[in-house]
């Protein structure tokens, strides 16, 4: 049922954007359930290339089973942050669609753990073969890590508050599930935003850590700069203000414009790699009246440039 529900953010917009050519070489580094995918592979010709990646094995399965018999498709199992390391991509891509953060169907499959609406085991992890649970990482790291996740990731205010709490209870038996979990932080904090939960900003921050979803934004972006083609064009959804941060600044970054501050001599700038295309975009109000769950999204688009 979770498939069902699952409807692609800005996917027109973000399609789009990649200004997508029929014998064109495109990688969707974050699968899915295919929305995005589906819509690049329609505009593609016979000739054309449609590389698709994610970390979540659920995911590659619907590709597999959605995808396997069409010879314009290769899928593969992994983090778009290693996008580069890939074969496929080494010829050079025409563009990359990233749409960033936990997926729809991740938060509506209780047993992932993503979500503190229903009880489940605390796992966190996109990629379920490998890595460190959020049971896992709560029960061993000390106090001043966990409230240090909790303030850069979740920027929740009373993060030292919270991991106190967390290291005090841990000590009578481990949290093993996200409603212990979501309980312990509501007792600890009280419900002090009206329409918000209180372990909101803690699991988004703990599933950031889990995942090391800022490290891999980072990454794939610097390994979608070296594969693209001049004017190959890179798409990217973000959900979080840190991420869209990164992206914002990544784009500036290569643009060939001189950074500084107004208290400090400018810095020599370095070669025009990137141009934006365009603003920033959001969703429109016809998008959050059918997908209220797009309403943090912010896409930015941009082209490689000689």
């Amino acid at each position: 049922m979770a498939e069902l529900r699952h409807i692609p953010v800005m996917l027109v917009e973000a399609v789009e954007g990649l200004a997508v050519q029929a014998g064109g070489r495109y990688l969707d580094g974050t699968f899915g359930r295919g929305g995005h995918a589906r819509a690049v592979l329609s505009r593609l010709g016979p000739d054309g290339r449609l590389l698709l990646m994610d970390r979540d094995p659920t995911a590659i399965a619907t590709a597999r089973e959605a995808f396997a018999g069409d010879p314009r498709v290769s899928i593969r199992h992994g983090n778009f942050a290693d996008l580069a390391e890939w074969d496929e991509t080494a010829p050079g891509l025409d563009g990359v669609l990233l749409d960033l953060g936990v997926s729809s169907p991740q938060l509506d499959e209780a047993a992932r753990g993503f979500s503190f609406m229903a009880d489940a085991p605390l796992d966190m992890r996109m990629d379920t073969t490998q890595g460190e649970s959020a049971a896992e990482f709560l029960a061993r790291a000390d106090e001043h890590e966990i409230a240090d996740v909790l303030w850069t990731f979740g920027e929740e205010r009373f993060s030292r508050k919270i991991a106190r709490a967390i290291v005090a209870r841990r000590a009578e038996a481990p949290i093993a599930r996200t409603g212990e979990l979501a309980a312990l932080i509501e007792r600890t904090i009280g419900r002090r935003e009206p329409g918000k939960h209180p372990a909101t900003r803690s699991f988004q921050a703990l599933r950031i850590r889990v995942n090391g979803e800022l490290d891999a934004v980072q990454r794939g972006l610097d390994a979608a700069l070296e594969r693209l083609k001049v004017g190959g064009r890179l798409s990217v959804i973000s959900f979080h203000s840190l991420e869209d941060r990164a992206v914002k600044q990544f784009i500036r970054d290569h643009s060939g414009r001189v950074q500084g501050s107004r208290r400090g001599p400018p810095v020599a700038a370095k070669p025009a790699r990137l141009a934006a295309v365009g603003k920033a975009r959001f969703p429109s109000d016809e998008e959050l009246a059918v997908n209220p769950r797009a309403r943090s999204a912010v896409l930015r688009v941009a082209e490689k440039l000689a």
